[in-house]
C-alpha cells in the first residue's frame, strides 16, 4: 500500500479525518445533537492549526446515523457543523469540506464508513486527491477499515479498542500532529 512515511507529507497530501472521538468528545451512547454539545477535545484546535500547515486538503468524514435514527434534524447537524467551523478557524485550522453519512447501520444500502462512498464523493469533488497520498484518522475499526480500503495510511487515535491494523496509534490528534510537524 505505497510509503508509510508521514514525514513525507506536504501540500499535495490530503487528511480525512472522522468527526466524534478524534476532533471533540464522543458522548456515551448518545449523539452530539446542538451545538452546545459540542466539544471540542483538548489540543484539538492547536492540532488543526499545525495539520492545516501540513495537507494541501482537510476533509471531516463522519457517520452520523442519529439524524437517520430521528434523534436530530439535518438542521441541528449543519449547527453543530457551523460551530465547529467557526471555532477550527478563529484558531488558525481549516476543514475543506465535510462529508457525512446520515444511514442508520441496519440500511441494506448505506455510505457508511467502511463503505468508500464518501471517499468518493470526496475524489469525485477534489479530483487531485490521491489515496495513496492520503491519511485517514479515526478512533474506530470502521475507520481504519475505511482508509485501508482506499489505499490511505491509517492512523487511529484516542483509546477506543486499538485497532491493530492501523499503521500508526498515537493518544490524540495533537500528539499526530506533532509528530507530523517536525
Amino acid at each position: 500500500m505505497g510509503n508509510k512515511n508521514l514525514k513525507d507529507i506536504d501540500q499535495f497530501w490530503t487528511l480525512f479525518l472522522d468527526r466524534d472521538g478524534v476532533l471533540n468528545e464522543r458522548p456515551v451512547n448518545d449523539y452530539v445533537k446542538s451545538p452546545e454539545e459540542f466539544v471540542f477535545i483538548p489540543g484539538v484546535l492547536e492540532s488543526l492549526k499545525l495539520l492545516n500547515e501540513k495537507f494541501g486538503l482537510i476533509l471531516i468524514v463522519t457517520n452520523q446515523q442519529g439524524v437517520g435514527l430521528g434523534k436530530m434534524t439535518i438542521g441541528d447537524l449543519n449547527g453543530i457543523h457551523q460551530k465547529m467551523l467557526e471555532m477550527i478557524s478563529m484558531s488558525g485550522g481549516r476543514i475543506d469540506k465535510i462529508y457525512t453519512c446520515t444511514d442508520i447501520k441496519t440500511s441494506e444500502q448505506n455510505c457508511r464508513k467502511p463503505n468508500l462512498s464518501m471517499a468518493f464523493t470526496a475524489k469525485n469533488d477534489f479530483p487531485s486527491i490521491d489515496f495513496s497520498r492520503s491519511v485517514m484518522v479515526g478512533d474506530t475499526e470502521s475507520d481504519i477499515t475505511f482508509g485501508e480500503k482506499a489505499g490511505m495510511i491509517t492512523v487511529q487515535v484516542g483509546d477506543e479498542a486499538p485497532v491493530l491494523r492501523a499503521n500508526f496509534h498515537f493518544p490524540c490528534l495533537l500528539n499526530f500532529s506533532e509528530y507530523i510537524d517536525y
